[in-house]
C-alpha cells in the first residue's frame, strides 16, 4: 500500500498516453487522450485533466503519489521550464512546468520534464533493451527524426538542451532548401522522408506501388512503402535501400562519436523497419570506427509505441538522470 508510485505521462504530436508505475513498471491501465487539433493551453488543459484523472485513482487505491513524469515531443528547456513542441501549435516556448507545478505542488507532488527522446533512453535502459548499459543511444525514427544519448550513465544535453537533434546530421550531398526545416537525416530517412522519397522515384518514373496503384501520390505514407516492399515492388525496394544506407551512415556517426554499448531503434518506423536492423548494421560497417562497430549491439526497442510512456514512468519514479 505505501510502496512508491510515479504518474507517467507522454505527450504527443496526435495524443497522449498516461499510466501509473511501480518500480516493476506499469501498474494501471494506461489512459489515452488525442488532441485532436487543440493548440497552445488546450493541450496543457488535456494534460492536467488525465493528470487529475490519476490522483484520484491513486487517492482510491491508498497509493503515496510522489512524482510527476511528463516526455514532451521536442525539446524542454530545463533552465526556464519551458518546452519548444514543433508538432503543437502555440507551443513554441510553452510554459509546461510552472502550469503543472501550480496544480501538484500543494499537493506535495514534485514534477520532472524531459525531451521524448532522452525518455526513450532512459525507458530502455531502465527496463528495456538497453539495461545495465551506461553508454547507449535511442535512435527513434517516426514523423521526426531524434536520438536519446545515454553516455557513463547520464543523459547527454547539450548546452542548450537540444542535444539529439540528429535529423540535421548531414548524410548526403548536395545540399537541399528543404534541409533548412526538417535537416538532411530526416528529410530523407524520417517515416515523411521515405514517402517523399517514393513518390520523387514514382513522379519521374510514371509508376505506382503495388497495393497503392489508386492512391494519389501525394497521398503516399510510408506504411504504403512497406506493403509494397512486401509485395516485391521495385521501387518501394529502391526506397527501402536508400533508407538502410541514411540509417547505416547515421548509426555510424554515432558509433565512431560515442562509442555506445548498443544502439536501439524504436519509433514509428521500428515497427516495420525493424527487419531490416541486420542490414542496417551491416551498412554502418562500412563507415564507422572499426573497433567500435565491431563492439556495439544493434537492437529493436522493447516498448514500441510506450517507449516514451516508460521513460516518463522513469522520470516520475526518479527524477531527471
Amino acid at each position: 500500500m505505501n510502496e512508491k508510485t510515479g504518474l507517467a505521462i507522454d505527450l504527443g504530436g496526435t495524443k497522449i498516453a498516461a499510466a501509473l508505475f511501480d518500480a516493476n513498471g506499469i501498474a494501471s491501465p494506461v489512459e489515452i487522450r488525442y488532441l485532436e487539433q487543440r493548440s497552445g493551453s488546450q493541450v496543457g488543459e488535456l494534460i492536467l485533466e488525465l493528470a487529475a484523472h490519476f490522483l484520484g485513482l491513486a487517492a482510491e487505491r491508498r497509493l503515496v503519489l510522489e512524482r510527476v513524469g511528463v516526455a514532451v515531443p521536442g525539446i524542454y528547456y530545463s533552465k526556464t521550464g519551458k518546452a519548444w513542441a514543433p508538432n503543437i501549435p502555440g507551443w513554441e516556448d510553452y510554459p509546461l512546468y510552472s502550469e503543472l507545478t501550480e496544480v501538484l505542488e500543494p499537493k506535495g507532488i514534485a514534477l520532472s520534464i524531459d525531451s521524448d527522446r532522452a525518455c526513450y533512453i532512459l525507458g530502455e535502459a531502465w527496463k528495456g533493451a538497453a539495461r545495465g548499459c551506461q553508454n547507449a543511444i535511442f535512435l527513434a525514427v517516426g514523423t521526426g527524426i531524434g536520438a536519446g544519448i545515454l553516455v557513463d550513465g547520464r543523459i547527454l544535453r547539450g548546452a542548450n538542451d537540444i542535444a539529439g537533434a540528429i535529423g540535421w546530421l548531414a548524410v548526403t550531398h548536395p545540399y537541399l532548401p528543404g534541409y533548412e526545416t526538417y535537416g538532411c537525416f530526416e528529410y530523407h530517412a524520417s517515416g515523411l522522408g521515405i514517402a517523399r522519397m517514393a513518390r520523387e522515384i514514382l513522379a519521374r518514373e510514371g509508376a505506382r506501388l503495388k497495393g497503392a496503384e489508386q492512391a494519389p501520390l501525394e497521398k503516399l505514407t510510408a506504411k504504403d512503402v512497406f506493403v509494397a516492399y512486401e509485395k516485391k515492388d521495385p521501387n518501394a525496394a529502391k526506397v527501402i535501400q536508400r533508407s538502410i544506407e541514411f540509417w547505416g551512415k547515421a548509426s555510424a556517426n554515432l558509433v565512431s562519436l560515442f562509442n555506445p554499448e548498443k544502439i536501439i531503434f524504436g519509433g514509428g518506423v521500428f515497427g516495420p523497419a525493424t527487419a531490416f536492423i541486420d542490414d542496417i548494421y551491416l551498412e554502418a560497417k562500412k563507415w564507422a570506427q572499426p573497433i567500435s562497430i565491431g563492439l556495439v549491439s544493434f537492437e529493436a526497442s522493447q516498448f514500441g509505441s510506450e517507449a516514451g510512456l516508460y521513460g516518463a514512468g522513469y522520470l516520475a519514479l526518479r527524477g531527471s538522470t
